[in-house]
């Protein structure tokens, strides 16, 4: 077995890991700083497997801490890509409604858009064909200019060409074991670190445990799907959402221009059998399936999300049909046919707080002087990358006080 040892270790080279890695960098640049992942490529899981939407943060409750990081986020990710040439596509966003019901709703996103800081408008439906003439609505929509698109792949190269550039290291292919006092033992070899950022992704909660902390929590896993429309690329203008459901942290089906100009449609958020439950029965563990299989009825049966109400919606999303039906209810000209080429399967690694039953939906992050746990950074995780890390090394100095 090889032995190292850094000033700070961090576990996932996913966006988060990628993003604290450089931060400490650009902030010590004497710093040893080393990124483990059991991947033999960095952003293999939920990093590069999202939509590439560059959210603006008008979703978000303003007492968040997801409301405090987006709009900087969103502005440090424009400014990180013009450096590094990784092309945005500004193509803006409106949200619709069906209803005057949703109407209110849509008000109440504008509200916190507009105490969030976010440049949004209301517009009527003239309005609202002049910036997307395929879309569809009530009576009112919600227009957001600064959500735009990047490939994440092409983010998450830039990140690990800066972190590497700045001196880090990163080591793939090798697990995180456990922890040995100050050592952290990985599937090959061991590494003493001063420090260590657990940002494991799907496997946060499990690293946690081991430093003793985020014991009240545990993953639970939900499948996210897209299908692709390719004649119909570059044949729509804006990203189009529906009004999501306050109850569940989803955003409901929504058509998507990606930074090429592509069409899709999605995304599924069924709940996934185990954290990796990507194609059939690829990497299937029993245990996970067993944790999935006791922690879903909790969800089911709390107050604090309507079930019920997402299971209707989202278990006949495994249908294309039903999918880009749904999908056609927020545009003009949207066939089954059109959609026909599956996305790469992602995977959210959903926080499940065990004491109230509930989703977790805002970021967590929990730590002493000798550790930090990124527990649940969800979307807009991928927008909020850069002012995420930031957040993180402020918290990592104070702690270390």
């Amino acid at each position: 077995m090889t032995n190292k040892s850094c000033d700070y270790l961090v576990i996932g080279a996913g966006v988060i890991g990628l993003a604290i890695a450089r931060e400490i960098l650009l902030n010590n640049k004497t710093s040893k700083v080393i990124i483990v992942d059991k991947e033999t490529e960095v952003g293999l899981h939920a990093s590069g497997r999202n939509s590439g939407v560059l959210h603006a943060g008008f979703y978000y409750s303003p007492d968040s801490l997801k409301a405090k990081l987006t709009v900087d986020g969103n502005r440090l990710l424009r400014e990180f890509c013009a450096e590094n040439n990784v092309p945005i596509k500004n193509v803006g966003k409106v949200v619709v409604t069906k209803n005057a019901k949703e109407e209110e709703s849509l008000k109440e996103l504008y509200r916190r858009g507009i105490e969030n800081g976010v440049e949004i408008e209301i517009v009527d439906k003239q309005q609202l064909k002049e910036l997307e003439p395929r879309a569809k609505t009530h009576e009112k929509a919600l227009w957001s200019p600064n959500t735009g698109s990047a490939s994440p792949q092409k983010v998450i190269k830039a990140l690990e060409k800066d972190f590497l550039k700045l001196g880090g290291e990163i080591i793939l292919g090798q697990s995180f074991v456990k922890k040995e006092n100050n050592n952290i033992v990985l599937s090959n070899s061991v590494i003493s670190a001063k420090h260590v950022i657990n940002s494991a992704g799907l496997y946060a909660d499990k690293v946690a445990h081991k430093f003793d902390f985020g014991h009240k929590y545990r993953m639970l896993p939900f499948k996210g799907l897209y299908w692709y429309a390719p004649n119909q690329t570059d044949k729509l203008t804006r990203h189009i959402y529906p009004i999501p459901d306050a109850r569940n942290p989803f955003l409901g089906v929504h058509l998507t221009v990606t930074d090429e100009g592509k069409v899709k449609v999605g995304p599924t958020a069924i709940p996934a059998l185990w954290r990796e439950n990507y194609r059939m029965l690829t990497n299937f563990k029993v245990q996970e399936l067993l944790q999935v299989a006791t922690d879903l009825p909790k969800m089911a049966f709390s107050p604090h999300h309507d079930f019920a109400a997402l299971l209707k919606q989202e278990l006949p999303k495994y249908s294309r049909s039903y999918l880009v039906k749904q999908a056609s209810l927020l545009a003009e000209g949207i066939n089954v046919a059109d959609f026909n080429v599956r996305g790469k399967s992602g995977i959210r690694a959903q926080l499940f707080d065990l004491k109230q039953n509930k989703l977790e939906m805002d970021f967590v992050i929990e730590g002493d002087k000798n550790s930090t746990h990124v527990l649940n950074a969800v979307s807009p995780a991928w927008t909020c990358a850069l002012s995420f890390a930031q957040y993180v090394y402020e918290f990592m100095k104070e702690k270390q006080k």
